[in-house]
């Protein structure tokens, strides 16, 4: 028995021990290629009002209370959401807004769990197209370090964006579903 604890010890530490060597950051990227000028996509991100066609946690939670303030659209305005265990609860601030090419927000997540980070889109012109790139990026503190050695940040956020830039896609080029897709199992 004195050995299967001493065992069972020596991997907490080891695992713990591994947790404090991850990254002391993380960054999600996903990018997606739009058929439309930048001109009718940036407006689909710079006005959180707009988030509602593509966004993939909207459809999350039929009962989702959402708060809008600040500016009407770009820098300075503000969302704030809360839901069910499946969204949470949050908000968002777009930061600077250089309009058509990159809008920074600031994302804080108050519930499941409470982070700060940074979403950033930029928007490249492309021929007649848009190239979309969505990035999420922040502090990884011990917990998350540790919980990262047993799930993906990049996987499970990724999923969600690609999702959500799918249906972007087909909002801007005039393709949209009645409804944004269904999470991925």
């Amino acid at each position: 028995m004195g050995n299967i604890i001493l065992i069972v010890l020596v991997v907490l530490v080891a695992l713990l021990v591994y947790a404090a060597t991850r990254p002391n950051s993380f960054r999600v990227r996903r990018s997606t290629r739009i058929a439309a000028p930048p001109e009718k996509v940036f407006p689909l991100i710079n006005d959180f009002h707009q988030w509602t066609s593509w966004s993939p946690w909207e459809r999350l939670d039929p009962n989702l209370q959402r708060t809008y303030s600040g500016a009407d659209a770009g820098k300075g305005a503000v969302y704030e959401w809360r839901g069910n265990n499946k969204v949470g609860a949050g908000r968002m601030e777009i930061v600077d807004s250089f309009d058509p090419s990159k809008i920074l927000i600031q994302l804080d997540f108050l519930k499941p769990f409470k982070a700060s980070n940074r979403t950033e889109f930029t928007l490249e012109t492309e021929g007649g197209s848009t190239d979309v790139h969505w990035e999420m990026y922040g502090a990884s503190p011990f917990m998350a370090k540790l919980m990262g050695i047993f799930m993906s940040m990049d996987k499970m956020v990724g999923r969600d964006f690609e999702r959500g830039l799918a249906s972007m896609k087909a909002v801007a080029e005039g393709n949209a579903p009645a409804t944004v897709p269904p999470p991925r199992t």
